[in-house]
């Protein structure tokens, strides 16, 4: 009886290995499609690289403080040629 029962017990024991060796293998293969879906949806979206956007950033920094001395540049020659006006 005890070597008919270890046979049981040893092919149950098989039986749940096999069975969790199973569910990895799905829970794997769930995994790869959902990463790849989300990969898809993603590129799909056209979204911009962070380094992309910071650099486009930088460069409007950069035009909006070039362009604030040009305004001043520009007032400070329309006041040297503008004419006093005469005060009566």
């Amino acid at each position: 009886m005890t070597q008919t029962s270890n046979r049981f017990f040893d092919e149950i024991g098989r039986l749940m290995n096999d069975a969790a060796g199973a569910a990895q293998g799905v829970k794997r293969e769930f995994d790869t499609v959902m990463r790849t879906q989300a990969e898809k949806f993603l590129r799909d979206m056209d979204l911009v690289k962070r380094e992309e956007f910071e650099a486009v950033k930088d460069m409007a920094r950069l035009a909006r403080e070039e362009n604030e001395a040009l305004k001043a540049r520009i007032a400070a020659l329309e006041a040297r040629m503008t004419p006093p006006t005469p005060s009566s």
